[in-house]
This record gives C-alpha cells, sequence and structure tokens, in this order.
C-alpha cells in the first residue's frame, strides 16, 4: 500500500501536531505525533510499511504489526476525507514528469 498527500488540503504545523484541511468539505484535522509523522511521510513512492518500520517504529515504543494495523487504519481514514491518497502502485504526483518523458 502507498499513500501520498491529497494536492487539495492545507496544512499547517502546531507544536507537535500537523493541522490539515480538507478542500473537498474544509473539515479541520488534527493529527497526533505519530499521525503526523505518517502524514509527512506519504510522499506516494514509498510504501506504508516501510513508513511504519522506519518512522513510526523507531519513534515510538510500538510493535511493527501493531503500527502497521494502526497505519492502516489512519490512512484508510483521512482517504475518506479526502486528506491522503490511496494505491497498491506508487503514486505519480500530476506535476511530476514521467520517467522518458520530457
Amino acid at each position: 500500500m502507498y499513500v501520498a498527500r491529497s494536492p487539495r488540503i492545507a496544512a499547517r504545523m502546531l507544536g507537535e501536531e500537523m493541522l490539515v484541511m480538507s478542500g473537498h468539505d474544509s473539515t479541520l484535522f488534527t493529527l497526533n505525533p505519530t499521525a503526523t509523522i505518517l502524514w509527512q511521510a506519504a510522499d506516494g513512492a514509498t510504501p506504508l510499511d516501510e513508513i511504519v518500520e522506519r518512522r513510526i517504529c523507531t519513534e515510538f515504543e510500538v510493535k511493527p504489526e501493531d503500527a502497521m494495523r494502526d497505519a492502516e487504519e489512519l490512512a484508510e481514514n483521512l482517504a475518506k476525507h479526502g486528506i491522503l491518497l490511496i494505491s497498491e502502485q506508487p503514486i505519480v504526483k500530476p506535476d511530476a514528469p514521467v520517467r522518458g518523458q520530457r
């Protein structure tokens, strides 16, 4: 599973929490430190399990299987609100050049 930040959001860091506003329905979300790490690492190219292993498990004392389950649930919830994009394949951003093309 790959996750990417939606281009239709506004975000601002406030202390250790990220404030994210959905461009879809103007709902404001406050992400806790764990969710903030996930959201910041959601580049569309890094698999979710790698984000969990390298970023979340190293930052917090949590078992990888528990962290992965929680991260999948969080990603799905944020995707429902249009804050994250989820795909089984890497997510190419619309403004990013496609390999092999100029």
